[in-house]
């Protein structure tokens, strides 16, 4: 190309970037007409607040008697010595330190009496586990290990100083 059809096609470019900006320059006299117009017209009344009702105190005047809501403390020792406890005396084992919501069964070795499970810990990193061993936060007991899942026991608060048993299982996962 020669240097004169270069300059044609730089100068109709520059005109036409030039139409393109004058049209964005047109007046905004209109827009602020709309807004000026939106900002003095009056809302909408906002409702009444509602009546807040007072009610009639009661004084408890039994003050001796024990509270009927709470449990008795004769209630909280048996529920704190009865049913059962976790071991603080055993070892804590390595996937103990996840939740089992983190932890994931990836396959099984072995058949029958000899299965183990294969879980993934959030680490990447691939565990073997057994019946009777231990997983996740809540004192977890293994109780059997399946082809598709792992089967276990937690030892859960029960809010009254005591323990309760609650199952839980991992499954394979798809991914």
């Amino acid at each position: 190309m020669t240097s004169a059809r270069h300059t044609h096609l730089r100068l109709a470019a520059a005109g036409l970037a030039l139409v393109a900006l004058a049209g964005c320059t047109r007046g905004q006299s209109d827009l602020r007409d709309w807004v000026d117009a939106e900002k003095h017209k009056k809302g909408e009344p906002i409702p009444p607040l509602p009546v807040i009702r007072t009610f009639e105190t009661f004084a408890y005047q039994d003050q001796s008697a024990r509270d009927p809501f709470s449990p008795s403390t004769a209630e909280l020792d048996n529920a704190a010595s009865s049913g059962p406890r976790p071991d603080e005396n055993r070892p804590k084992e390595p996937l103990e330190m996840f939740s089992l919501d983190t932890l994931k069964m990836v396959g099984t070795l072995g058949a029958g009496n000899n299965l183990e499970a294969l879980v993934k810990d959030p680490g990447g990193v691939i565990h073997r586990i057994h019946r009777n061993e231990y997983m996740g936060q809540s004192y977890g007991r293994v109780t059997a290990v399946g082809e598709d899942r792992i089967d276990l026991v937690e030892l859960v608060p029960n809010g009254n100083g005591g323990w309760m048993e609650r199952p839980a299982s991992i499954a394979v996962s798809d991914k």
